[in-house]
């Protein structure tokens, strides 16, 4: 697979997720990561768009996923395309192959963090802990000068999968979490509720939305600060649609942080739109912090 960004072009920027695709150019396309290989394929294509040779693409996507070899890897998203090559589905029908189109791929959270830090938020803040709150729940910190990798290039510490409860943490904090923590603690609304109406309903004082907000931030916090505290951590970011309801789960998560004396500034990143786009700019002129 390529590994070096032709500079005659410029490269085709993606940030792949559970229920859309962002793109570069401002597009974002619809994708059902529980779907079937055909329509994973096809939004997959429909993002890429016109990819002809010579072309560069540089992909955020979460774990499962071997990122030196751009394969899919999930079970619980994507499961249909498992053990398939991203390069493989897009390119298929267009004549093409990897020796024509370069593609390089990259963790999504550990995108966002390394944007923070070249460009963003983070940047001179030393060690540094992102959490991104929406479909699922992602984590990732750079410490020492370098953002923390296992083997597979995912974070090296994930927090999603935690045992929490009759589940994992994300059952808890995430969409899904918030969804049924509302309904859990009382709240009225079918399956067509959303997290942006429970949001609405806290601002307007809604005691069973605020607490479901509550209930989150003090689930989330509880479950960081030892991690926050062993790594020295100064700088905790968040990301991610549900961050923006900041508001309203911040208080009580920052109750729950208050025994880590490392901790200087905790903060949104810095432009919810674009800062994985800055960490994919970043990955792709070599900025690998």
């Amino acid at each position: 697979m390529a590994d070096t960004c032709p500079m005659k072009v410029s490269p085709i920027l993606l940030d792949v997720g559970g229920t859309f695709i962002k793109c570069g150019d401002g597009r974002e396309i619809p994708i059902d990561s529980g779907g079937t290989g055909s329509d994973i394929a096809n939004s997959l294509k429909t993002a890429v768009g016109d990819v002809n040779a010579g072309d560069y693409v540089a992909v955020a996507i979460p774990g499962k996923f071997d990122y030196d070899n751009g394969i899919f890897l999930m079970k619980h998203k994507f499961a249909s395309v498992y053990g398939e090559k991203f390069s493989d589905i897009v390119l298929s029908g267009k004549g093409l192959t990897e020796a024509d189109v370069a593609f390089r791929f990259i963790h999504d959270v550990n995108c966002m963090l390394l944007g923070e830090i070249t460009s963003g938020a983070a940047s001179g803040e030393g060690n540094t802990a992102l959490v991104t709150l929406g479909t699922g729940l992602g984590f990732s910190m750079y410490v020492g000068g370098k953002i923390l990798e296992n083997d597979m290039k995912s974070p090296l510490v994930s927090i999603y999968g935690r045992p929490f409860r009759d589940g994992i943490l994300e059952d808890y904090v995430s969409k899904r979490g918030i969804i049924s923590g509302y309904h859990r603690n009382g709240g009225e609304g079918d399956k067509s509720m959303t997290v942006k109406m429970i949001s609405d309903l806290a601002h307007t004082g809604d005691q069973i939305a605020l607490t479901t907000f509550e209930e989150i931030g003090a689930i989330l916090g509880d479950t960081i600060s030892p991690i926050l505290a062993e790594y020295n951590i100064g700088c905790l970011l968040f990301g991610g649609q549900i961050s923006r309801s900041f508001d309203l789960f911040g208080p009580a998560l920052m109750r729950s942080l208050h025994g880590v004396p490392s901790l200087k500034k905790v903060a949104p990143v810095s432009d919810f739109s674009n800062a994985t786009f800055n960490g994919l700019r970043a990955f792709i002129n070599d900025k690998h912090i």
